[in-house]
């Protein structure tokens, strides 16, 4: 058994887009078992499995690569690790990537969901601007530490621990029906 986790570590080490990918889908999948036991109070007997499932998936297929490919293009748009740097890092990423990814977690967690295009619609509409608030609340502190303290890759790792309560409350936000 050690020797099956050494490979699967060396295989990881190789491939950090798939490390960054099975990061994020098991971090998402937490998120949504803390916000069915602790915030929705669902208890074992009422845990919604499938559920879990689709967020890992969601983390796994689109979070851990678009967050992933993002920090590499804005390291490239945007070179550097000054104060300066990570400032402008934080405005690029919180002013034009946050706004578009959350729009299309949320849809895609519809769409998983199976909502119609229409009823999928409402749901953004209903839960978008209250997310992004939220969204505004925690991430500008942790990007501007993100950009400023870690190297880049290490940076979706960092995230996603800090994300594990924000993906709680997207987890909740997104499957409140």
């Amino acid at each position: 058994m050690a020797a099956l986790w050494r490979g699967c570590g060396r295989l990881l080490a190789r491939r950090p887009g798939a490390a960054q990918a099975l990061t994020a889908g098991a971090l998402m999948g937490a998120g949504d078992v803390i916000a069915q036991q602790l915030v929705e109070q669902r208890g074992l007997q009422g845990h919604h499995g499938p559920r879990t499932l689709k967020m890992m998936a969601i983390g796994f297929c689109f979070v851990g690569p678009v967050v992933g490919g993002w920090y590499k293009i804005l390291d490239q748009l945007i070179p550097g690790t000054t104060k300066v740097v990570a400032v402008k890092k934080m405005v690029l990423d919180q002013g034009g990537f946050a706004p578009c990814f959350l729009g299309c977690f949320l849809a895609i967690t519809g769409a998983m969901n199976g909502l119609s295009v229409e009823e999928n619609w409402s749901k953004i509409q209903q839960d978008y601007t209250d997310a992004l608030m939220t969204n505004y609340c925690i991430w500008p502190p942790v990007q501007i530490a993100n950009f400023y303290f870690v190297p880049l890759k290490h940076r979706l790792a960092v995230v996603q621990c800090v994300a594990i309560i924000w993906n709680c409350y997207l987890s909740w936000k997104a499957n409140r029906m």
